[in-house]
């Protein structure tokens, strides 16, 4: 398994989240995901809000567009994406001519809080 904070944004929207590539490195992980249906290098998205995760780009609940779009754009292009990176859905949609930066740069959290 491969695992990667990032940061999702659209219109006035930034969610922390976590994408996992779901691909096997040994033979417990390969059981394991065997057991409940993983069979490829399918992506679950995390939400690190409410830790609401899927498998399933299209089973967000509620949300049409920004999970679901980040979450597809993620299954394609996993191997681009750094830790901390900003997949931001308004330039994956064509929206904007510039993709966003972290919120981390404009609005800094204090590190010592838990």
């Amino acid at each position: 398994m491969q695992i990667k904070a990032i940061e999702i944004r659209d219109r006035n929207t930034a969610i922390p989240a976590v994408a996992i590539r779901m691909t096997a490195e040994n033979e417990a992980q390969r059981y394991l995901m065997a057991r409940v249906g993983f069979r490829g290098d399918g992506v679950i998205l995390m939400r690190l809000t409410d830790q609401e995760a899927h498998s399933d780009p299209y089973s967000w609940r509620g949300d049409t567009r920004t999970m679901p779009s980040a979450h597809v754009w993620l299954e394609e292009h996993f191997d681009q994406v750094a830790e901390g990176d900003v997949v931001d859905v308004e330039f994956i949609r064509g929206e904007t001519a510039s993709p966003k930066t972290s919120e981390r740069y404009d609005e800094p959290v204090d590190r010592r809080s838990p």
